[in-house]
């Protein structure tokens, strides 16, 4: 379709600050065709602009995760000899994940997955730290195949290790280049549009190496596509949009885990929420959760906001997107860039107004228009950030897989896609703890996952406990502030010294006693109740707070 540009006088106060170190004739000159050398003299690489570098050297504190697994296994380098090819969103989260995998021993290349999410400082910083890193944002096609290559298919390297987020770069090396998977050891996948792909292949036999799915571990399905997306959804909104979120209608395409926190934010700011769901499942988690389940034909000619979070492609179609409201938002939050039918768009009767940075709006012939956010590609790594703390432990479980697949002895693993081993994959969650909350001071020790020793005492057994109230030998018998009981037959009147209660008027044998304009204390209505109910009355009376 027909562009037009719109270009507005003082802009460059709005842009962050790093953006400030880009030369105006950079953008002028596709980095393919730039003679670039680091410090060191080295030309492997291909990046925006070297001169970058020193705005990419930012100080990454929220890993403690991946600092933790490097400390532990730096000495014993267990991917030495690893020769890594990665495929990944390049951010300041990754250029700490290829620092670890230098430090355990592994040789590093690397190219993005997305054409927009690079940020173009921390890769002239990798480029500067002597990582072979090929990226920029605002690739074309072109360059995002040309830059996949350039990581793979290079004299006296080969690599035998993929790490890989969509399947873009397993899918490369297939097509062009088959004969490496002779010596790959296996493939790490992330995203769930390249484990679709990698079942794909060995369904129908073709897969040639083991493959682990990170995707559908715990760690990263509980943590990075919930909680991160949870977060990134509306900073990507509100940075391409400026947008209030009360009173809008949204309907969010797929109740996954991505679905799940986009639904969750949105609703916290106050929008209407549908989804549209295929799975019976999730589609019942949708409704117990309180979101209205439609189908898309439904709600689209009313929905202020178009949301995909699947996973699939030709999610909103250009019937859709024909029938749409005037200045209705769509974007999409899955990886791959299919999910909305952009190609569609794309025909002579509609005109592409790009109105800012990785916002267009694009113009029916009656004057409609609508909004599309990083032209259908992932929105958050896109056009905002994503929180550091929640990619670490995605990054965690990448080297952790590829530690295992490295180091497996021949014959563990078959040509077939894996899950990580839940041993290892409690690794980045214990590390977290550990340093948040105290693993092994607030929380306490384990010996086992049932058995724990911490602020509230010491346990043999996850329901036998020594704290603050007392000491018990089972859950329903304790012993504390108010007094002794012996198991269910015991009640909150076990006899204690006096004391002053607030507003209570005292009674032999009980804490609370009568509620002055309430009657008596439940626990003189309620015979034979357990301690558990009367601690709850006894924190209502005093106005207090126990600290569990």
């Amino acid at each position: 379709g027909k562009r037009r540009e719109r270009t507005f006088g003082k802009t460059a106060a709005l842009l962050p600050a790093a953006a400030s170190c880009t030369d105006s004739s950079d953008d002028e000159t596709s980095p393919r065709d730039k003679q670039q050398k680091n410090s060191k003299g080295s030309s492997d690489f291909c990046v925006k602009n070297i001169k970058q570098a020193e705005f990419g050297l930012l100080d990454v504190e929220e890993m403690p995760a991946l600092m933790a697994l490097r400390k532990r296994a730096q000495g014993e380098k267990p991917l030495a000899g690893a020769k890594i090819v990665g495929c990944t969103h390049i951010t300041a989260q990754t250029a700490v994940l290829m620092e670890t995998l230098g430090a355990l021993g592994a040789q590093c290349r690397w190219a993005a997955c997305n054409i927009y999410s690079t940020l173009n400082e921390v890769a002239a910083a990798l480029a500067e730290s002597g990582f072979p890193v090929f990226a920029w944002k605002g690739e074309s096609e072109d360059d995002f195949w040309w830059c996949i290559d350039r990581c793979v298919n290079v004299e006296g390297w080969q690599p035998n290790m993929i790490l890989d987020d969509g399947g873009d770069l397993t899918h490369w090396i297939y097509k062009k280049y088959p004969n490496m998977f002779k010596k790959i050891k296996g493939i790490v996948e992330e995203s769930v549009t390249g484990v679709h792909r990698l079942y794909q292949l060995s369904k129908a036999g073709k897969l040639c190496v083991p493959a682990m799915n990170v995707n559908d571990s715990v760690t990263k399905q509980k943590f990075d596509n919930l909680y991160c997306c949870r977060e990134s959804i509306l900073d990507g909104l509100k940075r391409t949009t400026d947008m209030m979120f009360g009173g809008k209608q949204v309907v969010v395409c797929g109740y996954g885990e991505v679905g799940k926190g986009c639904c969750a934010a949105l609703k916290a700011m106050g929008s209407i929420v549908y989804v549209t769901e295929i799975d019976p499942i999730c589609a019942l988690q949708a409704c117990m959760d309180g979101f209205r389940l439609v189908k898309l034909n439904e709600v689209i000619r009313q929905v202020d906001i178009v949301i995909t979070c699947t996973g699939n492609k030709n999610v909103v179609t250009r019937e859709h997107l024909d029938r749409m409201k005037n200045s209705c938002i769509v974007c999409n939050m899955g990886h791959s860039n299919t999910e909305i039918d952009v190609a569609s768009l794309r025909t002579p009767e509609l005109t592409w107004e790009r109105v800012r940075s990785q916002v267009d709006h694009v113009i029916w012939p009656d004057g409609k228009r609508i909004v599309l956010l990083a032209e259908g590609r992932l929105l958050n790594l896109s056009c905002s950030t994503v929180p550091t703390f929640v990619l670490s432990i995605t990054a965690t479980t990448q080297a952790l897989a590829l530690i295992e697949l490295y180091n497996a002895p021949e014959g563990r693993y078959k040509q077939d896609v894996y899950l990580l081993p839940k041993k290892m994959g409690n690794h980045a969650p214990t590390a977290f703890c550990s340093c948040l909350l105290g693993w092994e001071g607030a929380l306490g020790r384990a010996g086992h996952w049932h058995s724990w020793e911490g602020a509230l005492g010491r346990a043999g057994h996850w329901h036998s406990w020594e704290g603050p109230l007392g000491r018990a030998g089972h859950w329903h018998s304790w012993e504390g502030a108010l007094g002794p009981a012996q198991g269910l037959s015991a009640s909150c009147c076990s006899p204690v010294p006096p004391v002053e209660s607030r507003g209570c008027l005292r009674v032999q044998g009980c804490p609370v006693g009568s509620v002055p304009g309430m009657g008596p204390h439940p626990c003189q209505q309620l015979p034979q109740q357990s301690p558990l109910l009367g601690t709850l009355w006894a924190e209502w009376a005093f106005g207090g707070s126990w600290a569990f």
